[in-house]
């Protein structure tokens, strides 16, 4: 017996969402496309987690926000991450999708680099993002969240950084969530040859949140002799089901991305990282820390899959589970044929701070070429109590003591992000999770 699936929006909806926003009639028709499929296909399926009956359609599609480009409209919540008007050099801000600030430095127009949102980069670089827009990365077909994610996008933006551009400061968004709003946010991202840029991003709910559901995925592609860092703290409340997939399409001979990703949500998560690295010499590295508590379940899912010869993709992930929060991390190192030189590494680790918590490390090595070098190494346990007792007979609180592990722990992957924010703000993050 087959149950029926609704969605809050219809094909009407949709083509009039798409008509005020003026987009062009390939997107719209994408859309429509994109919700018949979603009707049909499947919900993913991450290894040991069922999502069968978590919330991805139960949201309202009404963002009740205005556009606007003014900071003292910002909520307290976004301008901590933002700091001082006056040091505000790239930074974009959307509330429910709908973008509420925008500061930007005369130096990207004048080499051409585009940092808009994505309402805008339909509008105005039309060509640009129709030739990436979930083609090779993700597809909007792979399950029923990718389909309804392309039917429903409502907010994200794109990035191109034309060849040969180095974008010295960090293009900064940060997405703001209240209400029981569906947050539907595509990140495009196009770094073209010889050129680099760091990216960072937050999301972050506000006021009350009710059950909502956001379905996020990010597009990056890297031509040959580029460089990416990619940065994001995840924070969205306990009501929010998250759905996230982050895609790299390291297409370029020696091309490099880096991600460097807090997943700190307290809803329930499904997470899926993957990178491609198709040209020769091509490097990816991601880097993950994680944090549950209260009920919330939580699977996070790393894939680096190796075409180009001599491609190197670094794994490392840590993971602290609290009260009766449960976790999986996979980790997957696929060598296809060809793949002559490759080097893949993976390392994951969990650590359980009660009797309920639950952590699982799964790492996983796929070889289909014989002169390649793979490793991996994972641990999940609970706290040293000899380490505990050291610490508490030196005058430390259990809770003081425990805060010190936790840091500890996590350290040898936020220690080692390679962007600076990043870090600030999981420090402050972990901090505030820990008590």
């Amino acid at each position: 017996m087959t149950t029926e699936i609704t969605f809050p929006v219809n094909q009407q909806d949709i083509t009039s969402f798409s008509k005020d926003r003026n987009e062009p009639q390939w997107f719209s028709d994408l859309r429509l496309t994109s919700l018949d499929k979603a009707l049909n296909l499947e919900l993913p399926k991450p290894d040991k987690t069922k999502i069968s009956k978590w919330n991805f359609t139960s949201f309202d599609f009404d963002a009740k926000v205005e556009e606007s480009n003014s900071f003292s409209l910002l909520s307290e919540g976004v301008r901590s991450l933002i700091g001082d008007e006056k040091n505000i050099q790239n930074l974009l801000a959307q509330k429910n999708g709908v973008t509420t600030y925008e500061a930007l430095h005369d130096d990207l127009n004048s080499k051409g680099v585009i940092f808009t949102d994505l309402k805008t980069g339909l509008q105005e670089h039309e060509e640009l993002v129709k030739k990436y827009f979930m083609k090779d990365a993700i597809s909007l077909d792979e399950n029923r969240l990718t389909a309804l994610h392309a039917a429903l996008v409502n907010g994200g933006i794109f990035i191109y950084v034309p060849k040969n551009v180095e974008v010295e400061l960090p293009l900064q968004a940060v997405y703001s969530h209240e209400g029981n709003f569906g947050l539907f946010n595509h990140v495009l991202i196009v770094a073209d040859e010889n050129s680099s840029v760091t990216y960072v991003e937050n999301y972050l709910s506000e006021g009350s949140s009710t059950e909502a559901v956001a379905n996020i995925v990010s597009e990056v592609y890297v031509e040959n002799g580029a460089v990416v860092r990619y940065g994001a703290v995840d924070n969205l409340t306990e009501t929010v089901t998250t759905y996230v997939n982050r895609r790299g399409q390291v297409t370029g001979r020696d091309a490099q991305l880096y991600w460097a990703l807090g997943q700190m949500n307290d809803g329930n998560t499904v997470s899926e990282n993957t990178t491609y690295l198709v040209g020769e010499g091509s490097y990816g590295d991601t880097k993950t820390v994680s944090i549950g508590r209260g009920k919330q379940s939580q699977n996070f899912t790393t894939n680096i899959i190796h075409f180009g010869k001599n491609s190197d993709g670094q794994i490392l992930k840590h993971g602290v589970m609290k009260d009766a929060a449960t976790s999986i991390f996979n980790g997957v190192s696929k060598i296809e044929h060809g793949a002559t030189k490759a080097n893949g590494e993976q390392t994951e680790r969990v650590l359980m701070l009660s009797e309920k918590a639950r952590g699982d490390a799964n790492p996983i090595l796929l070889i289909d070429e014989d002169d390649v070098t793979a490793g991996h190494a994972a641990s999940v346990g609970k706290i040293d109590p000899v380490q505990m007792f050291y610490l508490m007979s030196r005058g430390l609180s259990r809770k003081e003591a425990e805060r010190l592990i936790i840091h500890g722990f996590l350290e040898p992957v936020v220690g080692d992000l390679p962007i600076e924010s990043v870090k600030e703000q999981l420090y402050d993050v972990i901090e505030r999770k820990v008590y």
